[in-house]
Parts: C-alpha cells; structure tokens; sequence
C-alpha cells in the first residue's frame, strides 16, 4: 500500500514552484544557506576548495536543494548533491528548477529516506531534512537513518513544525474532519476554503498571525496545512529529546533571537532570575513567552561535537560576513541606532551600538576583525580602539547573527 503522504504530494506538490521564476530569484531561507552550514557546523573553517557531499532528503519541490546547490556551485566547490524524495511530481518540479538554473552538480532519487542504509549512496558532509520528519509514522526512525549515512565531522539542518506556533491548525483539521463525508480530496480542499471563509474572529487559526497560506486560496497550501494525511509538531524539549536520542546534539536553533528570552522582556527582576537557566531550558522559556514560533529550524552535529561546530567572533583572525554580502544595506537600515522589522506579528527592535553602522558598511566577507578595528582606527579614533572595537562588534554581532544576517568564517576567504 503506497504511502498517504506520498500520494498527496504527487496530486498536490508544496510548496507551488514555477521553475521560470528561477531566472529572476533564489530562494532563500533556513536551514541550508552555506554561510549558515558553515557556521554552525564547521565552526567556519570548511574549505569548500574540497570535495562536499550533502543529502536533501526529502527534498519537495526544491527550495533547500536549489538553495544549496547554487551557492556551492557559486563557490566552485567540486560538490554532489543528492536530492532524495517519495513523491515523482515533486522531484520533476526540483528537477526542472535545476535545469533552468543549469545545476549540474545535483543527482535525483526517488526513494524513501527510510530507506538509507540500504541505498548505498554514501557518507554525507551535510543533510538538509526540512518539514520531513514530522511527516513520518515514527520520526525518531527517520532521524536515525539520516544518522548512519552523516560523516562523523557533518551535521544536519533540520525544520519541524513548532507547537505553539501552529495553534488554531489542528483544531481546524480536528474540524475539517468532522465535517469530511468520505469525499475525495477535491471535494474536501473546496470544504476546507467554506470553512476558513466562516472562521469567527475568536477563532484560533483566525487570530494567529503566524499561519496565513491558507488565505491565499492555493489548494496545495490548504492541504499541506489543513488536510495533511500526516503530521505532528514539536516544542524545543521534544526536539531535543528527539535529537539526542539520535545520538545528535543541537548546535543552535535558527534564527538565536527567537529563543533567547531576553529579547522579550524588558523586567530586570524577570531576566535575572531567568539568567542561570541552560540554554534549552531559556529557549523553551522564549518560545512559550512568544507564542509564534511555527517551526523549528536547529543545526545538529554528533554527540559531544556542538562545541566545536560553532564558529564564535573572538579571534582577531576572524573574518564577519554577511548573509547576503549587503553590508552597506544593513547599514543603511539601521534608524537612529536600531534595526526594525516584522515578524509573525511581532514588531522587533534592536538597539546597536555606536560603531554599527561603519562596521557593516566595511564588512565584505574578506577583512578579519583585526583589519576591520584598524581601518576604523583612523576616522573614529577612541570610539574604534581596541577595546572599544570589540565590544561594539560583541554587540553587533548578538544582533546580527541573532536575526541570522551575519556569520563568522575563519581562515582565508574562499
């Protein structure tokens, strides 16, 4: 009997892609950028000079798989791309993304991720598994799979859906199935757009500014969220658990600003009793004050490696780079000394120190923190000293790499 979730992504591929788009954008997003890859699983340091073996598994209509295999091929890196997925509709769409872009390095398979360790496709430097995992009968099967075909020294970008953040989605499905008569799968997308057009404004779903796919009308959108034909979402305990059950650990969950309570509060009372609190616990603390965190993105490496795997601003040696190599740009963003934006439905501001903007606009992804103090020196004398260099950059980068914008390569520039 072939698998339901299977079944429906062949009659309804998600997300919708139009491969012609690829001329005019690339699809950004978490997990899988290679800055980010670096950062929270190389500590920086990957030579991408070298062979890269990465796994998508899972991969959907493409936009991890496109992601990464445009930025390894812009690097020149001498990589082989594994996109590997159950459903053929949507591998033709990835295929056909590639082809426009005419991504040579990606090798397509049709199969279960299930199926790993008897697939012999090899050892892999890095796995993207985004929204998968939570698809499955049994996760924890799955992610021991993804498990014994990761290199020792790889790692992992995962995406799993967040609990709370999907509030209102499964009471809607919970509905939905109330009202199904055994129609087909038509028959129920057209229940489903009745339904959300007569949600009353206390309704869950209705107040929740986080989900909002489903009001554009698209049928793939409306049954990949309302009429799945399997999923579950986590809290960060659960995914740990998860994880570490694996034999992983977590590096970092994507984006740091969302899981760092502080970011929430303004009471000193509330933050310092908060302060001795481990990071999962603090994480699990922002997400519950929150409340709209509708999936989780964390990068995963072996047991005992997290460490390690996290590339830190406190070598001189070390070179910032920007996600988007727009320096400049985040500068020129930045209103009085804040940087502002929107969210889920939450309006977020941080504050920056008085050297940000002069950083940002000489970050190019080549210069080393200690060239960047020194360039600074001269214009701004005292205020780009040393010391006072450093902690205005400690600062700039929480912010920054906090909202996944900046990142830390070590070594020469590649």
């Amino acid at each position: 009997m072939r698998d339901p979730v299977a079944e429906q992504y062949d009659s309804y591929p998600y997300p919708a892609r139009n491969p012609q788009e690829e001329r005019s954008r690339l699809v950004d997003g978490s997990p899988s950028n290679l800055k980010e890859i670096d950062n929270y699983i190389f500590g920086g340091a990957r030579d991408f000079t070298r062979p890269f073996r990465a796994l998508v598994a899972g991969g959907g209509t493409g936009d991890g798989l496109i992601l990464l295999a445009q930025h390894l091929a812009d690097r020149g890196c001498p990589a082989e791309v594994i996109y590997l997925d159950l459903s053929a509709a949507s591998r033709r769409i990835a295929e056909a993304r590639a082809a426009a872009r005419g991504l040579a390095n990606i090798r397509f398979h049709t199969g279960s991720l299930l199926d790993l360790p008897d697939l012999r496709l090899g050892r892999f430097d890095y796995i993207d598994c985004c929204g998968v995992l939570h698809h499955l009968a049994d996760p924890a099967a799955g992610l021991v799979a993804l498990k014994s075909v990761m290199a020792p020294d790889g790692g992992m970008g995962l995406m799993l859906y967040g609990a709370l953040g999907r509030t209102g989605v499964y009471e809607a499905q919970a509905m939905l199935k109330m009202l199904d008569a055994g129609a087909g799968l038509p028959a129920r997308i057209e229940l489903a757009k009745r339904l959300m057009g007569q949600l009353p404004q206390t309704n869950w779903l209705a107040r929740n500014a986080a989900i909002g796919d489903y009001k554009r009308g698209e049928d793939a959108a409306i049954v990949d969220l309302l009429l799945h034909a399997r999923d579950r979402a986590y809290d960060v305990e659960e995914i740990d658990l998860l994880v570490r059950g694996s034999g992983l650990e977590i590096v970092s969950f994507i984006d740091p600003w969302r899981y760092d309570p502080d970011n929430y509060l303004s009471d000193a009372r509330l933050k310092a009793l908060l302060a001795p609190l481990a990071p999962l616990a603090r994480a699990r603390f922002a997400e519950l004050l929150a409340g709209n965190i509708k999936s989780h993105v964390c990068y995963v490496v072996a047991a005992g490696r997290a460490e390690a795997a996290l590339a830190r601003p406190s070598e001189p040696s070390a070179i910032p780079i920007v996600r988007h190599d727009d320096g400049p740009g985040l500068a020129r963003a930045i209103k009085g000394d804040r940087i502002a934006f929107r969210i889920d439905g939450l309006e977020v501001a941080f504050a920056l120190p008085r050297m940000a903007a002069p950083m940002l606009g000489h970050i190019d992804g080549r210069r080393s923190l200690a060239a960047l103090q020194a360039e600074l020196s001269g214009p701004f004398g005292a205020r780009a000293s040393p010391g006072a260099f450093a902690s205005d950059f400690a600062q700039l980068y929480k912010v920054m790499n906090g909202i996944g914008r900046m990142m830390i390569r070590k070594g020469p520039p590649s």
